[in-house]
């Protein structure tokens, strides 16, 4: 990549969550002009099979491939998870998924070389973060959080309930075999919303290693010098109800969210 060229990222997550990646990119890469590609009709990737996920998300991905994306982010857990292999080799642009950043990451943090993972039940049965930790030396136990995503999607970001919810997923955890984990990687790109709830319920010691900061941090690492003039632009396309995609992701960028066309993907 030259200093001068203004580089297209393509991001794609089965919804919303995924633009926590996108919040983030925009942040450490504001360089670069964005497409963002939500999979609102065939969501949840989650309790689908290996098979399907690979068809939709490569689907996705080739979509964004031809409206001009020169860089791929795989925005979702569980698309990484199951079929990133399939993803990359499917499309003639560079492919970066969310695990490896985050157990990078995870594994600079930690000096116990333990760490708790949490997140959806499909990412926790891959046992992908346990496998990536894994070989990087870090011992891992994952736990999945299921109501964590809808709580956020709900907007209960700092409710009580969601902090006692926290408190009954997390409390057992550091604890026993585990009390000395050091880590806690977000293994959903909902749980970032999360984070200064989080913080309160987790011992002092342990660092928080959000997933979204850590793929766009290697996305910035593996861009390099890039040209500063000008301001990001963003795309965003949803395969369900524009509205809803609207409201739901203005809760996760914290701005008004305008620029959303519909995709029938499957025709």
């Amino acid at each position: 990549m030259t200093a001068t060229s203004r580089p297209v990222i393509g991001v794609f997550d089965s919804g919303v969550g995924g633009l926590t990646v996108l919040r983030e990119l925009l942040r450490q890469v504001p360089q670069a002009d964005y497409l963002y590609f939500g999979d609102t009709a065939r969501l949840p990737y989650g309790s689908k099979s290996v098979e399907t996920v690979a068809k939709y998300a490569i689907s996705a991905a080739e979509f964004l491939v031809k409206q001009g994306a020169q860089h791929l982010v795989i925005a979702c857990n569980t698309a990484t998870a199951l079929a990133f292999d399939r993803i990359a080799s499917a499309v003639r642009v560079p492919a970066l998924g969310v695990i490896e950043p985050g157990a990078e990451i995870a594994s600079t943090a930690s000096k116990t070389r333990k760490a708790v993972v949490i997140a959806t039940e499909g990412t926790c049965n891959s046992h992908a973060y346990q496998k990536a930790l894994a070989a990087r030396g870090i011992e891992a136990r994952e736990k999945p959080c299921p109501l964590f995503v809808p709580l956020v999607e709900e907007g209960w970001i700092e409710h009580e309930v969601t902090e006692r919810v926290a408190h009954i997923y997390l409390d057992e955890i550091f604890a026993g075999e585990f009390a000395d984990a050091d880590a806690l990687v977000l293994g959903c790109t909902h749980y970032p919303l999360l984070k200064p709830l989080l913080r309160r319920v987790v011992p002092e010691r342990v660092t928080i290693v959000d997933s979204a900061e850590a793929t766009a941090n290697a996305m910035a690492q593996r861009l390099g010098a890039l040209d500063p003039s000008g301001e990001p632009s963003v795309k965003f396309f949803a395969t369900d109800s524009v509205e809803k995609f609207r409201k739901a992701g203005e809760k996760f960028m914290g701005w008004k969210i305008t620029d959303v066309a519909h995709v029938d993907i499957e025709s």
